[in-house]
C-alpha cells in the first residue's frame, strides 16, 4: 500500500474524530510514521510516553488532533490505562483491507477478509472511487460483490437486472450479434475474480444454477421462460428444457425481459438479441401450432408478432363476422405491446412494418364490414339523397381504402407477403365492386331530363361558385374582423373528415365539416376561380383557357392575389406564411380582412405519372400539414375564423386500369379547345353517348359570353391513359365534386377544451397473492372529439420503486357501453420477501406526461403461493 494512501486514510479519520489509535504490532511503519501524520495532527509514540502525560496533553489541548502510535498490540481493556480515551476515539490499521474498510465507510470488521479476496478489483483507485459512491455502511459481502459488478459493467444501478442488461447489450457490436463472443466487460468480471459472485447472484434471483453456466445459455433461458410464462396454451415441448426450474424465481425473468424491452436506450439491442435467439431456436416453426389468442400476451419474440399477424390475416380473409370484434381487441392489445408500439414504430423499420400490418388489418376489417352493409349495391332516390349518402357514410369506402393502402405501403419494403391476399381482396372490393356500383348508381341521378346534370343544384347544398357569398361573407356580416381561407388542391372530402378529427383533438379549436357541390369540370383552374369573391366568372378563349372574375384575370396565384387585393385581401402559399413566423405573419395579415392561403400536396404528387403512386402518402402528409397550419393561424396569428376547403377532389385506385376503363372517343369532337383524361372543354361540342355533357354556365356560373361546353367520361372512366391514369379528377363522381368545407373557430369555452379519458380500477380486491396478477380497469368516458384516448403505463411499486413489470394499455373506446370500455393487464411480481402489513401500490401513469392517474394501495403476500 502506498504511504500517501495511509496519509489520506488518516486524514479522512481525523475529519470525523480528533483522536486515533494506531497499533502497528510488527513495527512496520515505526521509522516512517513521522512522515505519515497529517499536518493537523500531533504524533505521540505510546511506548515512549507515559499514559498520564498523554492524558494531560490531550486535556490541555482540546482542539488538537492526536495520532497515538504504538508498536505493541492493543492491550487488554483491564490493563489499558488509556481505555477512557480509547472508547471515544477511532482505531486505524495500516493493512489495505482495513484502510479500505474505513475508506468505504463499512461498519462490519468481518468484511476485512472479503476485501482482501477482492484485491484485484480494489487495486484500481478509479474503481474504488466509483464503488464508494454506491456503498452503504450496512452492506454485506454479497452487496459489495453486486456493487463491484455494477462498477465493472458500468450499470445504471447496482442491481442484478441492470448488470445483466449491460452484459447482454455488450453482445451487440455495430448492429450485429455474436452470441458466442465473450464481451470485454465479461472478461473484466473474470479477471477481477467476480465470476463466481455473479453466478451466485443469478442463482439467487433467477434460480439459474447450471454446473457450467454461460451468458448465452442464461439469455436463452430468460427469454424462453418469459415466452412460456405468457403463452396461453400448453407449453411448447421443444422449449421446456430452457424454462427456469423454480416457478417463483422464473417470474423475475419475465420482469427483467419486460424492463429491457421498455428501456428506450436499449430496446433495439433487445430486438437484435431476441431475434438471434429466436432464429437459433427455429421459433417460427414451433409457433405454427399456436393461435393469435394463445399468443395474445406474449411480447418476447418478433416471430410471435408475425405469427399473430398471419393468424389474424386468415381470420379477416375468412370473414369471421362478429368474431372480428375479438380481432380488433387483439390488435389493440398488440399495439400496446413492444413490437407494434406506435412510439417505437417511428424509430425502427421492423417495428414500423409490424405496426402498419395491424393498421392494414384494422382498415380491412372496417372496409369489409362496411361492404357487408351494402351487399345489394347502391340506389339513390334523388341527387340530394346520393350526395347526402356519400357525405354521411359512403366516403368511408374511400377512406378505408386509403388507410389500408397507406399502411400496406409501409409494410411492402420489408418484402413480406403476409398481406398480399388481403390487398387483393380490398382491391377487388374497391376497384371491382364499390367504384363500379357507385358509378352506376351515381350515373342514374346525373342523367336524364330531370337529372342532376340538368340543374346542377341540390336542395340545401351550396354550389362551389357561391362559396364566398354564402360562406365567407356572412362571417364578416357577423362581425368577423378577418377571415382566413385555406384552399388545399385536390383535398377530397374523406381526407377532410380525418383533418377535422385531428383539429378537434386540440384544445381551444373547434372544427365542423360540411360540403359544397363542386363545379364541373372539377379541375384546378375553375375550382380556384369559383372560390373567389365574384359576381361573374368567364373563360378567355385562348390557348390556356384563362379564367377571369368580374373581368380580372385569376388563373394564376399571383393574379388571384392581385384580385383579392381589390377586396381588402391577399393570397399567399401556405409554406410562405408559416415561414414568416409569428411576428412577420401578424404584420402580413394586420391590415387585411381576407387571407387566401394556398396549399398543394396531394395534387402536386398525384398529378404526375412518376409520383402518382404516392397519392395516399401525400394525403396523410396533408392532414398533418393542414392541422399544423390551422394551429399556426389560430395560435400565432389570432385567426378566430378559419375556413379550409378545396378546388376539387380526386379519384385514385392502386390497380392498373384496363381498356374497359377507357371511354374511347374516335375523334376529338369538333370545337375542342382542351382535352384531358377526365374532361373535354370546347364550344359547340354537342352530345355523345359515351360522355356526360353540359355547359359551365350551369355548373360553374360562368357568364353567357364566357362559358364553355364540356364532356365528361361516364362513371370513373378516362378518355385516354396518356401520362398518369390512377390519379385523376375533372369528372362528376362524388369523390371529385363533394367539396369539403371545414369551419374552424377558436374558443375559450369549456366545451372547446379537450381532455384525456380518465380511468378507474375495477374490483375490490386489494391483495396480491400470486406472482402473476390480473387487474381490470374501466374507461370512465367514451372517447369523442373532446375526450381523447389515453395510454397509461401500469406497474406495482414499493413507494416509487417498481416491484413488477410494466404494462402499457390504451383506453380509446368510443362506445357508450361500459362493458366495451373495460381493459385488463397482467402484471408479474418480482419474487422476494414482502411485508404483508405494508402498503404497496398499483400505479398507473400517463405514458406521455408521466402524470399519475391512479395510485391504489394493496398488500403483497406471496407466502402462500410460494409454498406450492
Amino acid at each position: 500500500m502506498s504511504l500517501q494512501r495511509i496519509t489520506d486514510s488518516l486524514a479522512a479519520l481525523f475529519a470525523v474524530q480528533p483522536i486515533v489509535f494506531w497499533h502497528d504490532a510488527e513495527g512496520e511503519f515505526a521509522a516512517t510514521v513521522d512522515n505519515l501524520v497529517p499536518e493537523n495532527a500531533a504524533l505521540v509514540r505510546l511506548q515512549d510516553t507515559p499514559a498520564l502525560q498523554v492524558k494531560l496533553a490531550i486535556e490541555r489541548q482540546p482542539g488538537q488532533c492526536w495520532l497515538l502510535y504504538s508498536t505493541q498490540p492493543e492491550p487488554d481493556p483491564y490493563a489499558d490505562w488509556l481505555l477512557d480515551i480509547r472508547l471515544r476515539s477511532k482505531s486505524f490499521k495500516a493493512d489495505s483491507a482495513s484502510i479500505l474498510l474505513a475508506e468505504l465507510g463499512l461498519a462490519s470488521q468481518n468484511l476485512r477478509g472479503h476485501l482482501k479476496a477482492r484485491a484485484k478489483f480494489l487495486r484500481s483507485s478509479a474503481r474504488v472511487g466509483r464503488l464508494k459512491r454506491l456503498v452503504l455502511a450496512s452492506d454485506t459481502a454479497d452487496d459489495l460483490d453486486r456493487k463491484m459488478l455494477a462498477v465493472l459493467v458500468r450499470a445504471d444501478q447496482p442491481e442484478l437486472f441492470a448488470i445483466l442488461l449491460r452484459l447482454f447489450v455488450a453482445f451487440v457490436q455495430e448492429g450485429e450479434v455474436d452470441l458466442n463472443a465473450q464481451p470485454k466487460i465479461w472478461q473484466d468480471i473474470i479477471a477481477n475474480d467476480l465470476e463466481e459472485a455473479f453466478w451466485q447472484a443469478v442463482k439467487t434471483q433467477l434460480g439459474y444454477a447450471e454446473a457450467e453456466p454461460g451468458l448465452r445459455d442464461l439469455l436463452f433461458r430468460i427469454l424462453v421462460t418469459d415466452f412460456s410464462r405468457s403463452v396461453g396454451a400448453k407449453p411448447v415441448g421443444a422449449l421446456q428444457h430452457f424454462v427456469l426450474p423454480e416457478r417463483r424465481l422464473a417470474a423475475n425473468a419475465s420482469v427483467f425481459a419486460s424492463r429491457w424491452r421498455a428501456d428506450m436506450a436499449h430496446y433495439s439491442s433487445y430486438n437484435l438479441m431476441s431475434a438471434a435467439v429466436g432464429q437459433d431456436l427455429a421459433l417460427a416453426h414451433l409457433l405454427s401450432g399456436l393461435s393469435a389468442d394463445d399468443l395474445a400476451e406474449v411480447m418476447t419474440f418478433e416471430d410471435v408478432e408475425r405469427r399473430i399477424i398471419s393468424d389474424l390475416k386468415d381470420r379477416v380473409l375468412g370473414g369471421a363476422g362478429a368474431a372480428l370484434e375479438a380481432v380488433l381487441a387483439l390488435i389493440a392489445r398488440r399495439r400496446d405491446g413492444h413490437w407494434a408500439n406506435p412510439v417505437l414504430a417511428n424509430t425502427h423499420d421492423v417495428n414500423r412494418a409490424l405496426a402498419a400490418s395491424y393498421d392494414a388489418l384494422e382498415a380491412a376489417i372496417h372496409f369489409l364490414a362496411l361492404k357487408d352493409q351494402y351487399q345489394d349495391g347502391f340506389s339513390f332516390a334523388s341527387g340530394k339523397a346520393g350526395f347526402s349518402a356519400y357525405q354521411t357514410g359512403l366516403f368511408r369506402f374511400d377512406q378505408g381504402y386509403r388507410h389500408f393502402n397507406r399502411a400496406y405501403e409501409l409494410v411492402e419494403p420489408m418484402g413480406w407477403s403476409v398481406l398480399h391476399e388481403v390487398k387483393q381482396r380490398i382491391e377487388a372490393a374497391y376497384s371491382g365492386w364499390f367504384m363500379p356500383q357507385l358509378s352506376s348508381a351515381w350515373g342514374n341521378i346525373l342523367e336524364g331530363g330531370s337529372g342532376l346534370l340538368s340543374s346542377w343544384q341540390l336542395p340545401g347544398v351550396i354550389n362551389q361558385q357561391h362559396f364566398f357569398a354564402k360562406v365567407v361573407a356572412p362571417l364578416s356580416d357577423d362581425g368577423a374582423k378577418r377571415v382566413f381561407v385555406v384552399i388545399s388542391d385536390a383535398f377530397r372530402f374523406e381526407v377532410a373528415e380525418e383533418l377535422v378529427q385531428a383539429i378537434n383533438s386540440k384544445s381551444r379549436i373547434k372544427a365542423s365539416l360540411s360540403a359544397m357541390l363542386g363545379v364541373l369540370p372539377s379541375y384546378t383552374g375553375l375550382g380556384m376561380a369559383a372560390l373567389l369573391p365574384h359576381q361573374r366568372l368567364a373563360y378567355k378563349i385562348n390557348s390556356n383557357l384563362e379564367l377571369s372574375a368580374d373581368g380580372k384575370p385569376v388563373s394564376s396565384m399571383e393574379q388571384r392575389g392581385a384580385y383579392l387585393g381589390l377586396h381588402g385581401g391577399a393570397a399567399i402559399k401556405a409554406e410562405d406564411l408559416v415561414a414568416m413566423g409569428k411576428e412577420k405573419g401578424r404584420e402580413f395579415v394586420r391590415d387585411r380582412r381576407l387571407i387566401y392561403i394556398y396549399h398543394d400536396r396531394i395534387d402536386l404528387i398525384g398529378d404526375k405519372q412518376a409520383s402518382e403512386t404516392k397519392t395516399f402518402e401525400a394525403a396523410a402528409d396533408t392532414v398533418i400539414e393542414l392541422a399544423q397550419l390551422v394551429g399556426f393561424i389560430v395560435n400565432s396569428l389570432n385567426g378566430y375564423n378559419v375556413l379550409v376547403t378545396a378546388d376539387h377532389g380526386f379519384i385514385y385506385q392502386e390497380s392498373a386500369l384496363a381498356e374497359a376503363d377507357k371511354s374511347v372517343l374516335a375523334d376529338k369532337p369538333k370545337g375542342t379547345l382542351l382535352a384531358k383524361k377526365r374532361y373535354v372543354l370546347g364550344q359547340g361540342l354537342g352530345t355523345n353517348a359515351k360522355a356526360w355533357s353540359g355547359n359551365t354556365a350551369l355548373t360553374a356560373g360562368t357568364g353567357a359570353d364566357g362559358s364553355l361546353d364540356f364532356w365528361l367520361p361516364k362513371g370513373i372512366n378516362r378518355f385516354h391513359f396518356t401520362g398518369g391514369a390512377r390519379f385523376v379528377h375533372g369528372g362528376a363522381m362524388p369523390q371529385e365534386i363533394v367539396v369539403p368545407v371545414i369551419t374552424v373557430r377558436a374558443s375559450e369555452s369549456e366545451l372547446a377544451k379537450t381532455k384525456a379519458a380518465s380511468i378507474s380500477l375495477l374490483g375490490a380486491s386489494n391483495k396480491v397473492v400470486t406472482n402473476t396478477q390480473r387487474f381490470e380497469f374501466i374507461q370512465n368516458e367514451a372517447v369523442s372529439e373532446r375526450v381523447l384516448p389515453r395510454t397509461v403505463v401500469v406497474c406495482l411499486r414499493d413507494g416509487d420503486q417498481p416491484i413488477s413489470n410494466e404494462q402499457t394499455v390504451t383506453f380509446d373506446s368510443p362506445s357508450q357501453l361500459l362493458d366495451e370500455r373495460k381493459r385488463s393487464v397482467v402484471l408479474t411480481v418480482l419474487s422476494g420477501a414482502y411485508d404483508r402489513n405494508k402498503d404497496y401500490f398499483l400505479v398507473a401513469r400517463d405514458a406521455t406526461t408521466k402524470v399519475e392517474m391512479l395510485r391504489v394501495p394493496l398488500q403483497v403476500d406471496l407466502a402462500f403461493s410460494n409454498d406450492f
